[in-house]
């Protein structure tokens, strides 16, 4: 027996397995990109919804791994809630199990056709949709390959007694072995990262007739443990909120897993039953022709068991978590914290992380406006307010660094020209969103120095500055509503800007004649000029927010 050669096969096509898997993936989210932006957006306190918002985002991903550290990602940021993710997470273990009826499909003598009928395409179409169509079947190929490959590695591994011999320790036949397969499959799917690879490498391993179908399914219960670790991992450097989620999902796997092995005996039947046809059925060369499909199958049934099991004990999870994971004593503000490399994601989920955190942070804008302007019409100084103001600048100012760090590592992944435009406009709006946060710092200070200065300055005129600041901020808010709003015309809000702009043109014709007069000292007269172009500045980056959303949009 060549153990060089069984090992650099298997490894071989075990690489070529998973960047078919990634390379597929991609692909998929690709074409299916507005399908996941629906999805996300379906997520609500229900949980039925939340759990179909899960099963969508990863039939398309084709990993539960990466669709947890996202759903993490979004708790931790506040986007979401933890009774949602939770629910998004069960319906992910569900969306996960449509890779194991891919491999199982018995095409793996096809794989190198599939190959070849993509290749083309994917290079020397001139279409965006015809190359990924084409990346998709390549991918595919790959896939199919990879698991011939590791099929033939292991086929050796049949005829060795000593490793049939210590595989007997792990033959699923009581409570012990099924534990120890079920620790196998957990501590390998720890190492790998995958629960995916792990699956193709247990159907190889059952295809080839080394392993029986009971042992697999052990396996597979161990995978489904495995497969939490990303999403723990991921959430070491998440608040609190991150924590629980990670958590959450790796106690409903360890729940579901240890509910099923106690019934296992009674499992195995039940899915031999429910396929039809002997699952380790061997035929003269030593193969299983039937297996494949009756591990996918029991990897589903599973899941949709599982799910439909703790489903109505949501909430009850979620108080499970938050008990074992408690606030600490100094609160925390939520607040976007990129967990784990940009490797793991896919560019598309990277982006659309990115522009929930950049609406996320158009809100904390909105809300430092709005003390803004209360700050403005006080009779005297509001230090809390002023604080508040400047706290959440601050806030701001750590978001924009940290998207703009993030989608920079995203433009080195190849990009097609629709996430690179969108690349842009999520930094280019959340730059512009963070300067409205600086120039509401700086209308804080100059209204500090107009109250040294009162009595030299006229209530009439912070009555005037107030208005137009509730000009500016109403202008903000409907720069804002450029995705959410049909009707939205660019050139309508065009004319508004030049309105405003007008209106400030007369306040400052009025300021002039006030210090022609001597109404106004140089001091209080210089400020109230500061403030107005403040103001400006922020009317300005408010168009600016609208004309990146709208990515070039046609006047209307």
């Amino acid at each position: 027996m060549n153990w060089f050669k069984m090992l650099y096969t298997l490894f071989g096509g075990l690489g070529l397995f998973v960047f078919g898997i990634t390379s597929f993936s991609e692909s998929l989210q690709s074409m299916g990109s507005n399908i996941i932006k629906k999805a996300i957006k379906l997520a609500t306190d229900k949980p039925i919804l939340a759990v179909l918002t899960g099963l969508t985002i990863t039939s398309i991903i084709q990993s539960s791994s990466v669709t947890t550290v996202m759903l993490v990602s979004f708790v931790n940021a506040g986007l979401m809630s933890l009774t949602q993710a939770i629910g998004a997470i069960l319906g992910a273990n569900i969306g996960t199990t449509i890779t194991g009826w891919i491999i199982a499909i018995n095409v793996g003598k096809y794989g190198l056709l599939l190959i070849a009928l993509g290749i083309f395409p994917m290079i020397f179409a001139r279409s965006n949709r015809w190359k990924t169509i084409g990346k998709c079947i390549f991918s595919l190929g790959l896939i199919f390959f990879g698991l011939e490959l590791m099929g033939m590695a292991f086929k050796p591994l049949r005829n060795n007694d000593s490793f049939l011999k210590y595989l007997v320790i792990f033959s699923a036949d009581n409570i012990p072995s099924v534990l120890a397969c079920v620790m196998i499959g957990c501590g390998l799917t720890m190492i790998i990262q995958s629960s995916s690879a792990m699956l193709g490498i247990t159907i190889s391993l059952a295809v080839t007739g080394i392993i029986s179908f009971q042992t697999a399914v052990a396996l597979v219960l161990g995978e489904n443990i495995g497969t939490t670790i990303t999403a723990l991992l991921a959430s070491i450097n998440t608040n609190t909120a991150g924590r629980r989620a990670a958590r959450a999902h790796a106690c409903f796997n360890v729940l579901g897993v240890f509910t099923m092995v106690l019934i296992f005996r009674f499992y195995i039947p039940f899915i031999e039953w429910l396929i039809g046809g002997a699952a380790d059925y061997t035929l003269a060369n030593g193969s299983k022709p039937n297996i494949a499909a009756h591990i996918a199958a029991s990897h589903t049934v599973f899941n949709v068991s599982a799910t439909i099991l703790f489903l109505p004990f949501v909430k009850h999870l979620a108080k499970f978590v938050t008990w074992i994971t408690p606030e600490p004593e100094q609160k925390e503000i939520n607040k976007l914290k990129f967990i784990g490399e940009v490797d793991n994601m896919s560019p598309e989920l990277a982006i659309i992380e990115a522009k929930q955190e950049m609406f996320k942070m158009s809100k904390i804008v909105d809300k430092t406006l709005m003390l803004t302007r209360e700050y403005m019409t006080e009779d005297k100084p509001d230090n809390k307010k002023a604080d508040e103001v400047k706290k959440h600048e601050g806030i701001t100012d750590n978001i924009q660094k940290e998207i703009t760090l993030f989608l920079h590592k995203v433009m080195e992944a190849s990009l097609n020209p629709e996430q690179t435009k969108m690349v842009n406009t999520v930094l280019r709006t959340s730059d512009e969103l963070e300067s409205v946060g600086d120039y509401c710092e700086s209308l804080i200070d100059y209204r500090k120095r107009l109250f040294e200065i009162i009595d030299k300055f006229t209530p009439e005129s912070i009555m005037i500055l107030s208005e137009y600041l509730e000009d500016v901020h109403a202008f903000y808010r409907e720069s804002l509503t450029v995705l959410d709003n049909p009707g939205f015309s660019l050139k309508k809000h065009r004319s508004r800007y030049s309105e405003l702009g007008n209106k400030a043109d007369k306040i400052r014709e009025i300021h002039l004649e006030h210090i022609k007069n001597g109404k106004y000292d140089p001091l209080s007269g210089l400020t109230f000029s500061d403030i107005m172009v403040a103001l400006r500045r922020i009317k300005n980056h408010s168009l600016n927010i609208a004309e990146a959303l709208t990515g070039g949009k046609a006047l209307n």
